[in-house]
C-alpha cells in the first residue's frame, strides 16, 4: 500500500495538461522545474504524483498511449471539457493504485462501511496493515475530500477545485452524536457514465478473457460495478446496452447464467476514437 507523495495538494484542473506538455517536450520534473511550470516547488512534486496516479506517466518518463491522446496538441480532450474524461480518470486513479487510499475506498471500504468518518477510514487501513501512519492517513482522506467533495468545508484548506468534483461520488451526510462529520460513497449519476468508456475499461483488464461473468464485473475489486459504484441493474441495463450497440459482443442471461462475452475484442483505443469523434 502506498500513501502520501502529493505533498498534501490534490489534483487541480489543469495540472494534468502541464505535466503533459512538461514531459512531451522532453523535459523531467526537477527542483527548478516550478519555473517553466508556473508552479511552487512542492507543487511539482505533486504534478508529477498525480500524473502517476492516473496512470498517464510511469517511472520510466514514457506517456500512456490513450492520455497522449487525450491530452497533446490536438487532442481528444486535452482540457477535460467532456465528462466522459472524467470517468476515465477515476476509473484509472483507482485502477492503477499509485495512490492506494482510492482503491481501498471505491473497491472496498464502502461496501464495509457506507456511511464513514475519517476516523472511520483510519482504523479501517491500520486494521489491514497496523504500521501505517494516522497523521499520514489522515492527510490523505483530507485530499481525498478536495478531489472529489463538491461542498464547502472550513476544513477544506483553499479554494481549488478538486479534478473530480463534477463527478458528485461523495456526499456529506450529517455528523455523528459526537458532532463528527459523516461521509458516504455514492453514485447518483450512474446512467450517464458512457457505455464507451466502460468498455474501454473491459478491454483494458488483463485480467478478463473473452467471457466475463456478471459477477466478476458487479464484485471484482477491479470490476467496473465498484470502481463506478453501480447498482447492480443498472449495471446490467449498461452491460446490454454495450451489447446492442457493438455486434462483436453479446450479453446472454440463460438459466441463471449472465455473463458479457466477446466475439473479437477490438482496440481499447479504437473505442475511444469512436466516442470523442476523432
Amino acid at each position: 500500500m502506498t500513501f502520501s507523495g502529493h505533498d498534501t495538494f490534490h489534483c487541480r484542473l489543469f495540472w494534468l495538461k502541464k505535466g503533459f506538455d512538461y514531459v512531451s517536450t522532453g523535459h523531467k520534473f526537477k527542483d527548478d522545474s516550478g519555473v517553466d511550470l508556473g508552479v511552487g516547488r512542492n507543487m511539482v512534486n505533486s504534478i508529477r504524483f498525480w500524473m502517476k496516479a492516473f496512470g498517464i506517466l510511469n517511472d520510466e518518463y514514457q506517456i500512456s498511449s490513450v492520455f497522449h491522446k487525450i491530452l497533446n496538441k490536438d487532442g481528444w480532450d486535452p482540457y477535460f471539457e467532456n465528462e466522459g474524461t472524467l470517468w476515465l480518470l477515476h476509473y484509472e486513479l483507482c485502477a492503477t493504485n499509485y495512490s492506494t487510499i482510492y482503491q481501498i475506498l471505491f473497491r472496498e471500504f464502502r461496501k464495509v462501511k457506507p456511511e464513514f468518518t475519517r476516523e472511520n477510514f483510519v482504523k479501517y487501513v491500520q486494521s489491514i496493515d497496523n504500521t501505517q501512519n494516522t497523521k499520514i492517513l489522515e492527510k490523505d482522506f483530507s485530499v481525498f475530500l478536495r478531489m472529489y467533495g463538491n461542498f464547502k468545508d472550513k476544513n477544506i484548506e483553499d479554494g481549488y477545485t478538486g479534478l473530480l468534483t463534477e463527478l458528485n461520488l461523495v456526499k456529506k451526510i450529517g455528523k455523528t452524536q459526537n458532532d463528527i462529520q459523516l461521509y458516504r460513497i455514492e453514485n447518483n449519476y450512474q446512467q450517464e457514465v458512457p457505455q464507451e468508456i466502460l468498455l474501454y475499461c473491459l478491454l483494458t483488464n488483463t485480467n478478463y478473457g473473452d467471457s466475463i461473468s456478471f459477477k466478476s464485473l458487479y464484485q471484482d475489486d477491479a470490476g467496473i460495478g465498484n470502481i463506478f459504484c453501480f447498482d447492480q441493474d443498472i449495471l446490467e441495463n449498461k452491460l446490454q446496452e454495450i451489447a446492442a450497440n457493438n455486434s462483436f459482443i453479446t450479453y446472454s442471461s440463460e438459466a441463471g447464467v449472465k455473463e458479457l462475452q466477446f466475439k473479437k475484442k477490438p482496440n481499447p483505443i479504437t473505442v475511444l476514437q469512436n466516442y470523442y469523434n476523432a
